[in-house]
């Protein structure tokens, strides 16, 4: 299956492994900065012929690819997915799939009309923890859901978000929710039956002047079910990169996922006593070498499976567009200082534009 990566930055070797891994034939590297794409090639051993480009829709049209991976900058990730299905390809989304309530309904409307698989790159759901977890609550050892907790607690300094003039901006990235904390949002928003009706949220900016968006938010939500889900995500914790957790707290059980990526499991305990997975917990999990985790390449396998067998991806784009809402809904409840109702509509990062400047 031919492919092509749009984007080669932070977290483009992430992409090129999962291609290699998955035995795709990479036909383009693509990059707005000239010789980027080339020196991506390069530093993950790619072929020297690989053909790299500036302008992504000469890629596609010299190159034809089945299947494109988008990794750019967040605000240009719905146009360059948009044009990419309108020309026939498979896509994957790096996170968040869109920065608007429309930009995520015109990728869905694009898809469909063109008959093509797109994919929100939410690859956490596939750690071994999370599927542990998802296992288990499928399998009803939960028993009624009481409530959700996620935490990210990351740290992000001012070298981070000098690297990148988009990085803290609301036109093309936001802040530490839509960023840092979106994975975890889904996975919340996923595990707890993602019919989310309520939320009410509170955003700030304490440490970092030099952005536009967040670097902490705290929010409550509310689920159609009756549950609860709570949040705290921040880069402003001391000395690096703490934790990313996930706890889902039932009438039957209690499980927590830990690590810095939600990437191991930290407590298992259930009443119908087939726990003995308690005493090898500890095994169940992985140890990635960032907060990327490893969960990409099992995202790309399961692309390539949804593409030849014609089904629905396994993280499929209203998913996207689901993680997606829950952080603007957050961000509109914060700035509005009420409770905010779900589904949104009409809602962008660019609404919150000089949120904090009175800071």
């Amino acid at each position: 299956m031919k492919y092509a990566l749009i984007g080669c930055g932070r977290v483009s070797v992430n992409h090129i492994n999962a291609a290699v891994d998955n035995g795709l034939d990479i036909v383009g590297l693509c990059d707005i900065v000239p010789g980027k794409a080339r020196l991506k090639a390069i530093e993950t051993g790619l072929s020297d012929n690989i053909p790299c480009y500036t302008d992504y829709m000469k890629m596609i049209e010299d190159q034809k690819p089945e299947l494109v991976a988008i990794a750019t900058v967040s605000g240009a990730h719905a146009k360059i997915a948009v044009d990419c299905i309108n020309a026939g390809c498979n896509v994957i989304i790096e996170k968040p799939m869109a920065m608007s309530i429309e930009d995520a309904d015109k990728i869905i409307e694009a898809e469909n009309r063109n008959g093509v698989k797109v994919c929100a790159n939410h690859q956490n759901r596939f750690n071994d923890a999370v599927q542990h977890m998802r296992d288990a609550l499928l399998g009803g050892r939960f028993g009624k859901l009481f409530y959700g907790a996620v935490s990210v607690r990351w740290m992000r300094d001012e070298s981070y978000y000098k690297n990148d003039d988009w990085r803290g901006t609301w036109k093309n990235d936001g802040g530490t929710l839509m960023n840092q904390c979106i994975h975890a949002i889904d996975l919340l928003r996923w595990m707890m039956g993602d019919e989310l009706t309520e939320v009410i949220g509170v955003t700030d900016n304490l440490n970092h002047p030099y952005i536009e968006g967040e670097d902490i938010g705290l929010a409550v939500l509310r689920f159609k079910n009756g549950s609860y889900g709570l949040l705290d995500g921040t880069v402003n914790t001391f000395g690096g990169d703490y934790e990313e957790t996930l706890a889902l707290f039932g009438q039957d059980g209690f499980a927590k996922l830990g690590g810095t990526c939600v990437n191991k499991i930290d407590e298992w305990r259930f009443s119908d006593g087939n726990d003995i997975e308690t005493a090898h917990k500890t095994g169940i999990g992985e140890n990635p070498p960032n907060v990327y985790g490893f969960g990409h390449r099992s995202l790309y396998t399961d692309m390539i499976e949804a593409i030849k067998t014609d089904r629905a991806p396994y993280i499929d784009s209203a998913a996207g567009k689901r993680a997606l809402e829950a952080v603007l809904a957050i961000y509109k409840s914060s700035a509005e200082k009420r409770p905010v109702s779900l589904p949104l509509k009409n809602v962008a990062t660019t609404d919150f534009i000089g949120l904090f400047d009175k800071k």
